[in-house]
């Protein structure tokens, strides 16, 4: 796969990409920092791809690069230096286009809904485990409720 091919494929996905780690990170600057990941990761195995459509092939890798920035509990800035640019950091127009077209108020006003419905010690859990980005043994131990 050349460089007109993965050209080609941002132009195709990358609005795609951004929409999809948007909805599931609910930050538009990680959602950037990952579409960038994968087309770096992409542009990387480009030789490994065989086929005739190289789309589900980056959704693949877009995936791995979701499963990663959970793991890691945020993306690293690993493409960036690996490629030789800096990180494209948003205006707040740009970060709320992104909002916007990811549906997120939408889906922010869910959660909130949700998270209503919690018992106060849960709520709190949550809080801890995913906002504070806590191990469960720092949940569950120092920060027992």
């Amino acid at each position: 796969m050349d460089r007109a091919v993965i050209g080609e494929l941002y132009r195709d996905e990358s609005e795609r990409l951004l929409v999809y780690f948007a909805r599931r990170l609910y930050d538009a600057q990680l959602a950037l920092d990952l579409v960038g990941e994968t087309f770096a990761r992409a542009y990387e195995e480009r030789d490994r791809f065989s086929g005739d459509d190289p789309a589900p092939w980056l959704w693949g890798i877009a995936r791995n690069v979701l499963h990663d920035a959970y793991r890691r509990g945020g993306a690293e800035r690993r493409a960036l230096g690996r490629l030789g640019t800096r990180r494209i950091e948003l205006s707040d127009d740009e970060c709320r286009r992104i909002e916007e077209l990811a549906g997120l108020a939408d889906l922010r006003a869910l959660v909130a809904a949700a998270l209503e419905e919690l018992a106060p010690e849960q709520r709190a859990a949550v809080q801890l485990r995913i906002v504070e980005e806590l191990d469960y043994t720092q949940v569950g131990g120092d920060h027992a409720l």
